[in-house]
């Protein structure tokens, strides 16, 4: 252990002092500009504008309900193939429980985090044509036969999208 001499101690206390009346003497300091990512302050509300007599464009082919999810669907997804195997195995349960609705979530959501899952875009086409959109169900067997074209079923899905013109 080192000891400060006691000549020692009064210098450093004389230099902090000195330094800390220098600081004093300075003029003050200029406020900074404002900070370029903070976040802005919310504008007045302005009441909503009027709707217009003409529909809102939206895809024509999905009912109202998916107008949203199609919206959110067009957002971009990072790459995650485990999320995607994921949502092809809960896609399947719903699919055997007869939820056509929530299987087709699920597959939509996996094509989207891999986009090259050929099984998700297969499943898509499935639960499509069970819903009874066979324009979804066909651009979805069109993935999958572009994705696996020697598939084992490459066949019957070509039958079936003769069947969905």
């Amino acid at each position: 252990m080192s000891r400060w001499p006691l000549a020692a101690v009064p210098a450093i206390v004389l230099a902090t002092i000195l330094a800390g009346s220098a600081a004093a003497q300075q003029p003050p300091v200029p406020p900074l500009p404002p900070d370029e990512d903070a976040p802005v302050k919310a504008a007045p509300k302005t009441p909503p504008p009027q709707q217009s007599a003409k529909p809102p464009a939206a895809n024509d082919d999905l009912p109202p309900d998916e107008d949203a999810a199609s919206a959110a669907a067009n957002a971009k997804v990072p790459f995650n193939p485990v999320n995607s195997k994921k949502d092809v195995t809960v896609g399947i349960e719903y699919f055997k429980k007869g939820n056509y609705k929530a299987a087709t979530g699920r597959f939509r959501s996996a094509t989207q985090y891999n986009d090259s899952n050929a099984e998700a875009w297969l499943m898509l086409g499935e639960s499509e044509e069970k819903r009874g959109s066979p324009k979804n169900a066909r651009a979805a067997y069109e993935k999958y036969l572009q994705l696996a074209p020697n598939a084992k079923n490459a066949s019957e899905i070509k039958k079936r999208l003769e069947k969905l013109n």
